[in-house]
């Protein structure tokens, strides 16, 4: 799959700066971003192609004058057009930060994100947004309760899903891959920053393993233990990596009601050596950060020991366990895991209700995680969540 097969390519000759353009840019429909302003950042970069440090450097200082803007007015009492600054400069502040490699030089500017989000989400009137802290193996994990909107007729407990990050995303990244429109249909949503994601690894060095089961129970019980929420209704999922992050969970941890893979996974080992090997032969692979990240989120000092510790992010014997209804949704043309492996990863699943939905060049939704139009793969998912937290029916089939 060539670069220029993206459906909307900003930077022809970089696969990873086109899909950085667009994780920021298809924040949009959720309050993320501007394309004028997004444009800017684009127009700026344009002479630095490749250069990480320009990139950040460019996205944090789009995200300061949004950011100002936001402060002023929310110093002069205009709280709902200061929250809509606030949300696009978390997301730009985050969408910089991801490529820096060593990490630390861009913490000021991920911890502004983090704060621009927490200060929107006390001044807004929906979603109704709480900050929590969710117990996890003696320390605490950082998670944003995006509550359910209420449905006529509808009262008591509500159903709700736990989010987790990908391999590089962070929980205020994820509210923007639809979230407000998942709790408009009386779902609540946990997004949760797991070991290896944002503020677990950024700031409480919490770093990656491979029992997703570990942080998916204390995410089911923080739930199942708040009055507000169904326990028999608590669904797991995740994004890219997460296509791991949640069939894991979902596999050891029974409880939960359902499952939704956003991009399979199956042997996240070999993934990682066929990386490497094109990388010793010069060929640069497909990827969405820099490959030092692998390190980082292992505090792994050389490529060996990632790779040791990527021996247990394997999923055969692993999905053959879950037994709740299950959804994995693809891209047909992704080009960081092959069509071949999602097959491969559904087929093992034990779910007697299971449901692979493709996204083709057509529909749209056809590149990694939909990332060239996450509307459609989100109204996909919701609609599956709805049938199964809410109605009770059997899951949509593709």
């Amino acid at each position: 799959m060539s670069n220029a097969d993206l459906s909307y390519t900003y930077f022809p000759e970089d696969y990873r700066w086109s899909h950085g353009i667009l994780i920021g840019l298809n924040a949009a429909p959720w309050g993320g971003a501007e394309i004028g302003e997004v444009h800017r950042i684009g127009l700026r970069l344009r002479a630095h192609l490749g250069d990480d440090a320009a990139w950040f450097r460019e996205w944090a200082r789009e995200a300061g004058t949004v950011e100002q803007t936001g402060r002023t007015l929310l110093a002069e009492g205009r709280r709902a057009s200061a929250a809509t600054y606030l949300l696009r400069a978390a997301n730009y502040y985050h969408v910089g930060e991801r490529f820096l490699q060593p990490k630390p030089e861009g913490l000021d500017a991920y911890r502004r994100g983090v704060e621009c989000f927490r200060d929107a989400a006390k001044i807004m009137r929906r979603p109704r947004i709480e900050h929590v802290e969710i117990p996890y193996e003696g320390a605490t994990l950082p998670g944003i309760l995006v509550h359910a909107e209420p449905l006529p007729g509808r009262t008591g407990a509500v159903p709700a899903v736990v989010f987790f990050d990908g391999f590089d995303i962070t929980k205020e990244i994820q509210y923007f891959k639809g979230v407000p429109d998942l709790v408009a249909r009386g779902i609540a949503c946990l997004i949760v920053d797991g070991p290896g994601n944002g503020e677990s690894v950024r700031s409480r060095g919490l770093y990656l393993h491979h029992e997703t089961e570990r942080y998916g129970t204390a995410a089911y019980e923080y739930l199942a233990n708040r009055p507000e929420f169904d326990p028999k209704r608590i669904g797991v999922m995740a994004i890219s990596l997460g296509g791991y992050y949640a069939p894991r969970a979902a596999a050891f941890e029974q409880r939960f009601a359902c499952c939704i893979a956003w991009g399979a996974q199956w042997d996240y080992w070999q993934t990682w050596k066929n990386r490497f090997d094109r990388l010793d032969r010069g060929n640069l692979p497909s990827l969405s950060v820099p490959w030092q990240h692998l390190l980082w989120i292992f505090n792994a000092g050389t490529r060996e020991e990632a790779m040791q510790k990527l021996e247990g992010f394997r999923l055969d014997g692993v999905v053959q366990k879950i037994t709740c209804p299950f959804l994995l949704v693809h891209g047909e043309g992704d080009e960081q895991i092959p069509l071949a492996l999602a097959q491969k990863c559904f087929d093992a699943v034990g779910s007697k209700h299971k449901t692979m939905k493709v996204f083709t060049r057509e529909e749209g939704g056809y590149h990694h995680c939909q990332i060239d139009n996450v509307s459609v793969g989100v109204a996909y998912m919701w609609d599956w969540l709805e049938t199964v937290l809410i109605t009770r029916q059997q899951p949509l089939r593709a």
